[in-house]
């Protein structure tokens, strides 16, 4: 992932450049509800501000069918010059024709605009010439800081990165660089920790993995289908009973592949998700047949934490429980607290990411204490399942 230009490469005084940022940001009431998304764009912006540059921003917002009014990114102009300190930052109620043109060509060097919802133009999504070409005449430069949106091949993500001199972004640049780190050049051992609820959805991601780490943590749901591969009755757990062949083939290639597949060895059961003060913790294979796997056990948190500080470096993805549902967030956080107590001891690189993960990692009082975590969902674990991003790709040299 080296071969990419960074802001280093452009000189950026006195022209208009183009910045794809992610403001898809949730909003409650008509205010940002989560600001992080534009926090971390505040770096790229202010820096090429402070260069002289004419910053336009570009950004989707939700999923429009044609023009709808309330999925405008007019809110954001203010809550954008909120984050760069009280700037002011003009707002176009278009993306492209007149009313883009007029506000880029009010610019002064140093200032900024935002435009409209990208999504607004079906020629976004379809990543139409024509209308990439719209956009590249706004700009003279462009600048790729939404990571998060690198997956998908779009007029603003990876049409317009070829008719300009295209560079990443202060947030894409950090992105690109940990993961590397994590996957491409890894310290090793290299562990990977997959949760969530489904095989199904990960299968892709588990089969990358595989050829690429030391040890492999399953936990959640997916961890159940695992057992019950294994011939261990779990009870009425979450399950995918029709996976159970594909993981006993992952189980097998982990084998013959000499690498380490961890599972639970005991775990927190209740009657159902909502029976907090009823759980119990018991053995992996004396689970009652009326009662649900809902976090990892004692036993289990000790196996982890054990084998994480034999690592060098970590990738998670996905929960270990039902972390939404006390009491069964405390395997999630143990495992967290001691993988940020590794990190911060010098002794791990730890690199995280999807909505669930950092979600949990906020809720352990982590997430700042990660060396890296990514507020990419999809693209995050399109990276994970080896595939190329359409948006990094456009950007290499």
């Amino acid at each position: 992932m080296s071969g990419f230009s960074t802001l280093d490469d452009l000189d950026v005084a006195g022209r208009r450049v183009l910045v794809r940022a992610d403001l898809n940001v949730p909003m409650k009431d008509g205010q940002v509800a989560d600001a992080t998304r534009i926090e971390r764009l505040v770096p790229t912006i202010r820096e090429l501000a402070k260069s002289g540059a004419k910053v336009v921003v570009l950004s989707h917002f939700g999923r429009p069918k044609g023009k709808d009014p309330a999925l405008s990114l007019s809110p954001l102009a203010a809550a954008l010059g909120r984050a760069l300190g009280g700037a002011a930052v003009r707002f176009a109620d278009d993306c492209v024709g007149a009313p883009a043109e007029r506000a880029v060509a009010q610019l002064k060097p140093g200032e900024v605009a935002l435009l409209e919802n990208l999504r607004f133009h079906a020629g976004e999504e379809k990543n139409d010439k024509a209308f990439a070409k719209q956009l590249a005449a706004l700009g003279d430069l462009y600048v790729n800081d939404a990571f998060s949106c690198a997956h998908r091949a779009h007029a603003s993500t990876e049409g317009i990165a070829h008719l300009l001199p295209s560079a990443a972004g202060r947030l894409m640049q950090a992105e690109l660089e940990a993961l590397a780190k994590a996957l491409e050049s890894p310290q090793r051992p290299v562990a990977a920790l997959v949760g969530g609820a489904k095989v199904s959805t990960k299968l892709e991601l588990l089969g990358n993995l595989l050829g690429k780490v030391d040890v492999l943590v399953i936990g959640g749901g997916m961890a159940n289908t695992f057992l019950y591969a294994k011939g261990v009755a779990v009870g009425r757990s979450l399950c995918e009973r029709e996976m159970a062949e594909t993981a006993r083939r992952i189980m097998a290639d982990a084998e013959t592949a000499k690498k380490r597949i961890v599972l639970p060895i005991d775990a927190v059961v209740a009657p159902a998700l909502t029976a907090g003060d009823a759980a119990t913790t018991v053995p992996i294979g004396r689970v009652p047949e009326d009662q649900m796997i809902l976090d990892i056990g004692r036993q289990s948190i000790a196996d982890i934490v054990t084998a994480l500080a034999g690592c060098r470096t970590l990738v998670w993805n996905g929960p270990l429980g039902a972390f939404e549902h006390p009491p069964f967030e405390a395997g999630t956080k143990a495992v967290a607290r001691e993988a940020a107590k590794l990190t911060k001891n010098g002794k791990l690189l730890s690199v995280a990411g999807g909505g669930d993960t950092v979600a949990a990692l906020v809720q352990a009082g982590v997430e700042s204490q990660f060396s890296y975590v990514s507020a990419a969902g999809g693209a995050f674990l399109e990276w994970l399942e080896g595939k190329t991003l359409p948006g990094v790709a456009a950007l290499m040299h």
